[in-house]
């Protein structure tokens, strides 16, 4: 039956790998913790469920992460009610814990070209890391997109690049000048390539050895990059696509605008920019106004 569940979110949901494996993980604790009580997974109650939430926190699990189980078990048993494995599911009055608000870090243009002044242009990888930098800057792109993106999805006379988001759904996003100058310099060095691996050949970013870049090397780049230019903000790739939103919506674009670039399912996970712009705009005014001063 995990097979199946697994076979689901992969074909049905369109999820990365990455969630479907922090998924099995959660309903293989969860399938654990009812063994322990003598009991299938499959009759498990609000009860059990409420309970297996409360031995989490006793483990230490934060709020966060619950919250993510919460998902997990939702569509596991959703899943089950689907397929007719089970007559009712228990996560219908499951309550999500309360995250508290959090605005995301941003960084400002003058801080994303400082990263880039940052780049040792004479290196291998140095142009490659600059047009990296500049896509994500340019294009909100998550970077899950980033490494997965391919040449031929790459439009660049229409200025233009098709991303598959979240979902397998597909989304077209302009892309800036300043991008595709970075990204024909990257080419040249690209094209001098003679050990790219079968397969490989339409990624547009490539490693050393001729395979596509991982989550993790951007992340690792990216960090150093930011400590190369004095920054000390705790930024992560993601942050390149908070700062792409921020900077729309100082510039005046719409809301809804700026969800279809991000590929937001809902309005309400892009209303998060207008906090931090609201965020940006009292900063400025604790800074400047006189009656603050002093």
């Amino acid at each position: 039956m995990m097979k199946e569940y697994i076979r689901f979110l992969r074909l049905q949901r369109g999820y990365i790998p990455n969630t479907i494996e922090a998924y099995h993980s959660d309903i293989l604790r969860l399938s654990a913790y009812m063994e322990e009580q003598g009991r299938d997974v499959r009759t498990a109650t609000l009860s059990d469920l409420e309970a297996f939430l409360g031995y989490l926190t006793d483990q230490g699990l934060s709020a966060r992460s619950k919250s993510r189980v919460i998902s997990s078990m939702r569509s596991y048993f959703g899943f089950l009610k689907q397929e007719e494995y089970i007559d009712r599911d228990p996560t219908q009055l499951l309550d999500t814990p309360n995250l508290g608000f959090h605005l995301p870090t941003v960084l400002t243009t003058e801080e994303v070209d400082a990263i880039e002044d940052a780049i040792d242009l004479s290196k291998w990888e140095g142009h490659r890391n600059k047009a990296i930098i500049e896509t994500m800057f340019s294009c909100g792109l998550r970077v899950s997109e980033l490494v997965n993106l391919k040449l031929s999805e790459l439009y660049l006379e229409e200025r233009y690049v098709r991303v598959t988001g979240k979902g397998n759904k597909e989304r077209l996003i302009p892309i800036s000048r300043s991008a595709i100058e970075e990204l024909q310099w990257w080419f040249i060095d690209r094209n001098q390539m003679q050990n790219i691996k079968r397969g490989e050949e339409d990624y547009v970013f490539l490693n050393r050895r001729g395979s596509h870049l991982t989550r993790t090397m951007i992340l690792i780049m990216l960090k150093g990059l930011a400590r190369d230019a004095g920054i000390t903000k705790t930024i992560s790739p993601h942050t390149l696509r908070h700062s792409f939103a921020t900077a729309l919506l100082e510039g005046g674009a719409d809301l809804r605008v700026i969800q279809d670039l991000l590929g937001h399912e809902s309005i309400s996970t892009t209303e998060i920019y207008t906090h931090i712009d609201i965020s940006m705009l009292r900063a400025e005014v604790l800074r400047c106004h006189p009656r603050n001063r002093g």
